[in-house]
């Protein structure tokens, strides 16, 4: 069970003032979301989980460039996922690193990456600015010998982005865009806003100009441009999924308004942040081409000329990644526990775990049955008599969207138990390890301790390391 310290103080002692103003969601869909605890890790874990997650970084990034440059579109598109209107600003010269999240378990049975969130990652303000407001917390009231060897592992995580960001709006003032940052969200959601704001008072202490600019302001006039309030916009950081925005209209003239922005983002009439390449590693599509490639590494020269990974590449997948596949056949032979991941799946949406994979009924589910958007909400697609509220036909749709996706098959990896005291009692729950890679460098640590699939329901449980043995 993982070790949790927590801080003798009640929600509302701790979440107020200005931790508040920059966390105004500590509180999401009626319940706590940050905690008044630290998550503790051990010195020889973050330092196995800074150098693993570097290396996994470099792999994703030498699968992607081998993506672009030898896989053909139906590949993309069948196998990835990826919306045909998005292909050529995905096959873009690979522009620098930006924001991203691998999500890691971490526990008795070793340490592995289960997931790349490399498109619109988010926890940015948790990491960043509270978890060191949680250990001044602690600190100011007497420390015990053990807390005293406690310290924060995302201390840095501010410089990263600002370095990150720097350099990918160097990279496209060389194209001629200069270095004005329009950021942008949707107003309304409190979370993107304050993550979106976050990033953008840090590019602006960088020495940029920035702009706040709400999805809802912006205005596209089709092979011209991009504005906001008549000003042309020229880089873009927007907290909206490419998967997403390739699917924009406007109501009223039908007008295909994010087909119109990608095709400018191709044409290099605008820069995004994050590039448009990463809706290649966010796909979950992805993994399991990694682990497709590392099962074939030995064939890949007769097909590119060259063995796309060295000795010391197959050890770190090897090692820290999970076999995955386009289909469960090979988990369903072996009776191998395992889970079934919508392509695009976010917020552990449209992902079912098979523990016991002989279930018939279980199977069902995961090849594409959609048995789980019913059971979730049993009566809102199918009840005649029951009007909906927007709420629930809302909820409907989402879980639909999220259980008509192709599917992904990763072995099921043993999550590390947790107890957390919080405002609704004690949560038994497991650990999800966030590790933020910025700039293609280890930056920050974001623990979330929910059910076995990591919900948007989850507890934030900010980071803490020590140096001793537990």
């Amino acid at each position: 069970m993982r070790t949790i310290r927590q801080l003798p103080y009640e929600h509302d002692e701790l979440f107020k003032d200005e931790i508040s103003r920059m966390i105004p969601y500590h509180r999401m869909y009626g319940k706590s979301y940050c905690v008044p605890a630290l998550t503790v890790y051990r010195d020889s874990e973050l330092a196995e989980l800074q150098a693993a997650s570097e290396a996994v970084h470099r792999i994703y990034r030498k699968v992607q460039q081998f993506i672009q440059r030898y896989m053909p579109d139906e590949y993309l598109v069948e196998r990835l996922g990826i919306h045909p209107g998005l292909l050529r600003a995905a096959r873009m010269t690979a522009a620098p690193d930006g924001i991203t999240r691998q999500d890691w378990i971490v526990g008795e049975a070793g340490i592995k990456c289960i997931e790349n969130n490399t498109d619109t990652p988010t926890g940015i303000p948790e990491v960043a600015y509270l978890e060191g407001k949680l250990l001044e917390a602690l600190r100011s009231e007497g420390m015990s010998e053990a807390d005293m060897n406690l310290h924060g592992p995302s201390s840095g995580m501010d410089e990263a982005i600002q370095s990150a960001l720097t350099e990918l709006i160097h990279f496209y003032s060389r194209k001629g865009l200069g270095t004005k940052v329009y950021f942008t969200c949707y107003d309304w959601h409190v979370e993107d806003q304050t993550n979106t704001k976050y990033i953008m008072r840090l590019c602006e202490q960088a020495g940029f100009e920035v702009v706040y600019a709400p999805l809802e302001e912006l205005e596209i006039i089709p092979n011209e441009g991009l504005y906001h309030q008549e000003e042309q916009i020229h880089i873009l950081y927007r907290l909206y999924p490419l998967e997403y925005l390739i699917e924009d209209r406007e109501e009223d003239t039908g007008l295909e308004v994010g087909q119109a922005l990608m095709d400018m983002v191709a044409d290099g009439k605008i820069g995004l942040i994050n590039p448009p390449q990463h809706i290649i590693t966010q796909s979950k599509g992805f993994t399991a081409t990694v682990w497709s490639l590392y099962e074939r590494n030995e064939q890949t020269p007769a097909f590119c000329g060259f063995r796309l990974f060295d000795d010391r590449e197959l050890e770190v997948i090897r090692t820290y990644l999970l076999p995955t596949y386009f289909e469960p056949s090979v988990f369903m032979q072996n009776r191998e526990p395992y889970v079934a991941k919508g392509i695009w799946g976010r917020e552990g949406k449209g992902t079912h775990l098979i523990e016991h994979p002989e279930s018939d009924e279980r199977l069902e589910c995961v090849l594409g049955v959609a048995q789980n958007a019913k059971a979730d909400q049993p009566d809102l697609l199918h009840q005649a008599d029951a009007p909906l509220t927007p709420e629930q036909e809302e909820a409907a749709h989402i879980a639909v969207y999220y259980e008509g996706q192709p599917k992904i098959y990763q072995r099921l990896w043993p999550m590390q138990s947790a107890e957390v005291q919080t405002e609704e009692g004690l949560f038994h729950g497991y650990v999800l390890t966030g590790i933020f890679v910025i700039g293609g460098r280890f930056a920050g640590v974001l623990p979330r301790i929910g059910e076995k699939v990591t919900g948007d329901m989850a507890y934030y449980c900010a980071a803490a390391v020590t140096n001793e043995t537990f």
